[in-house]
């Protein structure tokens, strides 16, 4: 996969993540949406054409070629699934050149009601998510002609999983809360950095899954919003700024949730002591609010047809465009899914609104951003941001030493 399409698809996730509402849990992929926004570049004319190479950040001619290489690489990734589908009204003159440039895609009729392409629908995406996403997220009616879908679902297990715990917070917004915590120790010191980036210090500890796709969480300054963060996050995970490893990092408080200290231990291994909060976010989003940052602005003009690639009649203007989305971080391992959907509908319709020793330790334990990353490309195939904790009900913890130093050589 070159690198300027992960270039291209991670600099979406940014453009997105900056138009995020503040205040909530929330989970996107841009690399849901991407390919399809790349299908329609190939297919559109007029200005509607510019504007989704601006959101592409490539030359429309070239998208469609990008995008099947994405989802070539999105194939060839351990614990990454991923699907296109594309659904048609029998009077669409789809063009033939165009179906056959969507990659190993599924082809389908809608069905002769609303109710019968409502399962069909629901269908490909349970079966291309693995039940994850049970619904397909746009909705179809009597003027829709086409659906032009993508599924996404990535799982992976942690080279060194976390054992169950509770924290109280002493500070911040979840202060004096009994939470559900995640705790694990390592002597890799470099799991976690501290970066100086444009929203004030970031600490990113990289959790990482034996499928070669990792999680990166990322702690901010107390008062930074999420959109700031997971930029942030992106701009490390590019170069744009670097991140001071573990065991450089100086004694004090050198970031965001870190404590750095000399201690007396039995053992001569310096170790990085982590906290943090499992969750299990989800996320619908009408991705025609997000018109300015997709491209999507003149494509949901009804007044005529944009798309003169993708069918010879209908003309055809987007009527709809939703993303669903989840994600799990847990003791063991981690998934995530998507199911980006667009509705089409004939130009001139009426438009329908969709519905030390060194002792390393930290703590995430105030709201958070993540990223999932697939370690060789460096691709983001999600994002998120932790706003409201698990609330914890007491129960026993038993804790085994020498097992954590067996899956310490495990994660080397």
């Amino acid at each position: 996969m070159r690198g300027s399409t992960v270039g291209a698809v991670n600099r979406l996730t940014a453009r997105w993540a900056g138009a995020l509402p503040d205040g909530r849990d929330t989970v996107l992929s841009a690399t849901g949406v991407w390919p399809l926004l790349a299908f329609l570049a190939d297919a559109a004319d007029g200005p509607a054409r510019g504007e989704l190479e601006d959101a592409l950040g490539l030359p429309a001619g070239a998208a469609a070629d990008a995008a099947r290489e994405l989802l070539a690489g999105l194939g060839r990734m351990r614990g990454v699934d991923s699907a296109i589908g594309l659904w048609t009204r029998p009077r669409v003159a789809l063009r033939e050149d165009w179906a056959a440039g969507l990659p190993e895609a599924t082809l389908e009729r809608l069905g002769e009601d609303d109710a019968e392409s409502k399962r069909l629908l629901d269908a490909w995406a349970a079966k291309h998510t693995g039940g994850l996403i049970p619904a397909m997220p746009v909705l179809v009616d009597e003027d829709t002609e086409l659906v032009l879908a993508s599924a996404q679902a990535v799982r992976t297990t942690w080279l060194r999983p976390f054992r169950d715990g509770w924290m109280r917070p002493a500070h911040g917004p979840w202060a004096d809360r009994e939470l559900v915590a995640l705790y694990r120790t390592t002597q890799l010191l470099d799991r976690v950095g501290v970066a100086e980036t444009d929203a004030g210090p970031l600490t990113v500890l990289k959790v990482l899954g034996d499928t070669g796709v990792d999680v990166h969480l990322l702690l901010g300054p107390e008062e930074a919003d999420a959109g700031p963060v997971l930029k942030a996050g992106l701009d490390v995970l590019a170069g744009t700024f670097r991140a001071v490893p573990g065991h450089l990092l100086p004694l004090g408080e050198p970031g965001p949730g870190l404590t750095v200290r000399n201690e007396r231990s039995s053992s001569r291994a310096s170790y990085l002591s982590v906290t943090t909060s499992p969750f299990s976010v989800e996320a619908t989003h009408d991705l025609t609010e997000l018109h300015e940052p997709l491209g999507l602005g003149t494509a949901r003009d009804p007044g005529r047809g944009h798309f003169p690639g993708i069918a010879d009649h209908p003309p055809l203007y987007v009527q709809g465009a939703r993303q669903a989305a989840m994600a799990r971080f847990g003791a063991k391992g981690f998934e995530a899914a998507a199911v980006t959907a667009f509705g089409m509908a004939a130009g001139a319709g009426v438009v329908r609104e969709p519905y030390v020793v060194r002792r390393v330790g930290a703590a995430f334990d105030r709201p958070f951003g993540f990223l999932t990353v697939h370690r060789t490309s460096r691709l983001v195939l999600t994002a998120g941001w932790v706003h409201d904790p698990v609330p914890y009900v007491h129960q026993d913890v038993d804790w085994d030493e020498d097992e954590e130093e067996d899956e310490d050589r495990n994660e080397e």
